[in-house]
């Protein structure tokens, strides 16, 4: 592929100069870049390879660059070398290595862009986690595309992926989710619950649930104390909300390896394991917080409390685990949660709201100190996404009962607007999701666009066939620099994937898509003013069939990059 090829004509071109004493041998080349230059007129590839070695090596940027453009000019692969500005060296690539690529982009299929730059190390990667009191709305939406997005880059990149969900069973969200249960149980039971109080889930989505209930128990529990009954609500409210998530994150197109539930970790002593382990290391000691600063509280008093030393690891004061009542507190809960996954995967990546960024410095110093720094930990925030209808807000509210889910608006739009649209953007920006714009057919939609493109290259070979006229055996030397131009951006793809892995972003597989796609539809456009440039042309079966295989793997690139994204590429539009 082009950009491993000249990454490692680099190395041995600096390899030869190393040998022949024109640099040290040690030189640390890990900041050598090759990449497209920003302004394609300066030609095909760029590295810095001058720039960053220059000082190591005893040399002026650019006489070192002139001893390095002496090798790379002798290269088939290369047409031309030039040193530009203080000694940056810019490439102009063989037509002959642009066909290979093609060919190979052919042959892989599917598999073009894959790596193994992961080495099968593990990363769990935590996403969507939304508390099981009801179907999955759009607040949850985009953390949930993103974390899947991530999910199957990493695996793309040779990663080993846990795709994980934490089920908040253990709260008192799930005590009020049992109450709104019983509350419908005794509307299924005849009785007449007027108006839901205060405090209690009022969604309809919970009569199913008291129906079930109804139907198992029946009269049971009608008059019995709450503390009779509350345990087997909490335990089939959430079993049935788990159920329905279930269900609205297969219509997204998800689904997790692990549903780890929170109330069995603290059942099954996780908590108190990881508390033992950090006493043992003197990073938990029982201690008592400042008085909150800048507020008045009449009745606070000390208290004494088990602290996590989190200032040891950069968070700005020490981190109760445990409430004044002996119950965990969410950061208590969490850290365990944490140890656990730790046990299983060499990275966590955790996929959150942006309004939990104030928990980020304290659940990393905890990762740090539990694994002893040895498992790598990142959170990415992910940023509201603002419903709009033809521009006016949506307004969603999950405790009144009035909210968009997720089945509605993937039963209104697909699920691959959906989750197109939620790539589009980087995910600490916020978004506006707009029903009308989104369901757009114009360029300035880039799920119209890119999908459009895909459809577009199928429709042509569709035609094609229907002259006789097959992209295999092509003559590729027939190919011109307009269609060289898309293989070049086509062979972005791996380095694009590679990058976005890296970053732990997904959306910039969606930004070079919508380049791709435009890439095609301005090739594509050339054929209105000029029919020599159009890909069918019945009476020039040689060059039609050079140009259905080039756009054939154009298409092959766009499908590949839809897919990291969990989107179908279209066959028609």
């Amino acid at each position: 592929m082009l950009f491993p090829t000249f990454t490692k004509h680099i190395d041995e071109a600096l390899d030869a100069l190393a040998e022949a004493s024109v640099i040290p041998a040690d030189l640390d080349r890990n900041n050598v870049t090759i990449e497209p230059p920003r302004d394609p007129s300066h030609g095909d590839l760029s590295t810095n390879a001058a720039m960053v070695l220059s000082k190591a090596a005893g040399m002026k940027p650019r006489d070192l660059a002139n001893k390095i453009v002496e090798k790379l000019s002798a290269l088939i692969d290369v047409k031309s070398a030039e040193i530009a500005g203080p000694g940056f060296i810019n490439l102009r690539v063989s037509d002959a290595i642009l066909v290979d690529e093609l060919q190979q982009i052919s042959e892989m299929g599917l598999d073009y862009g894959r790596s193994d730059k992961g080495q099968g190390t593990t990363v769990n990667v935590e996403y969507v986690s939304a508390n099981p009191t009801g179907p999955m709305h759009m607040g949850h939406c985009r953390g949930a595309v993103v974390g899947d997005a991530l999910a199957d880059l990493l695996e793309f990149g040779g990663h080993k992926v846990i795709r994980e969900y934490y089920v908040n069973d253990a709260g008192s969200q799930v005590d009020t989710l049992a109450r709104s249960a019983h509350l419908r149980y005794l509307e299924a039971l005849g009785e007449d619950i007027s108006e839901i109080p205060e405090g209690l889930y009022p969604g309809a989505y919970l009569k199913p649930v008291g129906e079930a209930l109804a139907s198992e128990f029946g009269n049971k529990f009608k008059d019995s104390p709450e503390k009779e009954w509350l345990l087997t609500f909490r335990k089939a409210s959430v079993s049935a909300m788990m159920d329905m998530i279930r269900a609205d994150l297969v219509m997204l197109g998800i689904k997790h390896d692990v549903f780890a539930s929170e109330a069995e970790l603290h059942e099954a002593g996780k908590a108190d394991a990881a508390e033992a382990e950090l006493r043992s290391r003197d990073l938990v000691y029982d201690g008592v917080l400042e008085k909150p600063k800048g507020k008045t509280i009449d009745d606070w008093e000390p208290v004494e409390l088990p602290l996590f030393r989190s200032t040891q690891f950069g968070d700005d004061q020490d981190r109760p685990i445990k409430k004044s009542d002996g119950k965990w507190t969410y950061f208590g809960g969490d850290l365990a949660y944490h140890f656990q996954k730790a046990q299983s995967a060499d990275e966590l990546i955790d996929i959150w709201g942006a309004d939990h960024a104030g928990t980020v410095k304290r659940i990393k110093a905890a990762v740090q100190a539990l694994t002893k720094g040895e498992t790598k930990f990142d959170v990415k925030l992910v940023q509201m996404v603002h419903l709009l209808r033809e521009g006016e807000p949506v307004k969603m509210s999950k405790r009144s009962g009035n909210f968009v889910t997720i089945a509605d608006v993937v039963k209104e739009v697909g699920k691959d607007v959906v989750r197109f649209t939620m790539l589009t953007r980087k995910a600490d920006a916020q978004m506006d999701f707009d029903f009308a714009k989104v369901m757009e057919a114009s360029r300035d939609n880039p799920v119209f666009y890119v999908q459009y493109a895909h459809a577009r290259i199928q429709s042509i070979i569709r035609k094609a066939a229907e002259e006789g006229i097959e992209p295999s055996d092509a003559d590729l030397s027939v190919l011109g620099e307009e269609e060289l131009d898309l293989v070049k951006l086509a062979a972005q793809f791996p380095r694009i994937v590679e990058s976005a892995a890296a970053a732990r972003e997904p959306h910039r597989v969606a930004f070079y898509l919508n380049d791709l796609a435009a890439a095609f539809h301005g090739f594509y456009n050339l054929g209105n003013d000029r029919p020599d440039k159009r890909i069918l042309m019945v009476n020039d079966h040689k060059t039609t069939s050079a140009r259905l295989f080039l756009v054939k793997n154009i298409g092959q690139t766009v499908k590949n990059g839809l897919a990291l994204m969990g989107v179908e590429a279209a066959e028609s539009m």
